[in-house]
């Protein structure tokens, strides 16, 4: 299918009243959702449209490489936000469901032990921590991104994603890191355990999938 340009979703999340996470905050966060959709088409466009017959290739700078670097960010800030603001506005709580099955045996201390684990992450990342499942394992972990397009994981499906730039929590909770782990508290208290699983879910599924040999003809 050729590729479309993206569009905002609405997202449940933004018609709830949050636990310690106020609508203005929400609203902001949302904007810059909006603007990264709107880098992210403009970038595409330019990247179909350069004459790749005439345009320099230049590692030190060029402007197929700037903007090819431009892109993955902004594209995974679409993309990161997607799954943030799709698991907020549930009850919170413990892991529940397959997630929690998982990562109860990913640690020696099981489920408590990722809980203190993924709070310690989300304070020493810079931009993001994501709770991937691993295609080619079958495992769930917790991965630093310091910022959208550094040090993402080939075969890793984010199922769990946590905001931790400022924008995310300074206006609700100071931009200290005390109030980063305030929010990340509050974070937990709004998770939508269900729409984890059904992300944990679709990655199963998708190993499956790249597992299957493929079909004689």
């Amino acid at each position: 299918m050729p590729w479309q340009e993206l569009q905002p979703r609405q997202f449940p999340a933004f018609d709830k009243e949050l636990d310690g996470i106020s609508k203005q905050t929400m609203d902001d966060h949302y904007a810059l959702y909006e603007g990264y959709i709107k880098k992210s088409n403009e970038c595409r466009k330019i990247l179909k449209e350069f004459d790749y017959s005439e345009i320099e290739g230049n590692q030190v700078y060029s402007p197929l490489r700037a903007v090819s670097v431009d892109y993955t960010f902004a594209l995974l800030g679409f993309k990161n936000h997607e799954l943030y603001f799709g698991h907020l506005g549930g009850e919170g709580g413990s892991p529940q469901g397959r997630f929690a099955e998982i990562i109860g045996g990913e640690y020696p201390g099981g489920v408590e032990m990722w809980e203190q684990a993924v709070r310690k992450a989300a304070s020493a990342a810079r931009g993001w921590v994501m709770v991937g499942y691993d295609l080619n394992d079958g495992s769930l972990f917790n991965y630093i991104m310091d910022s959208q397009n550094l040090w993402a994981v080939y075969n890793m499906v984010p199922v769990l994603a946590i905001d931790v730039y400022e924008h995310a929590y300074a206006r609700d909770f100071g931009g200290t890191p005390q109030g980063r782990k305030d929010y990340v508290d509050a974070f937990f208290r709004n998770l939508d355990w269900d729409h984890v699983n059904r992300q944990l879910e679709q990655a199963e599924q998708a190993a499956l999938g790249a597992s299957q040999p493929a079909l004689q003809e």
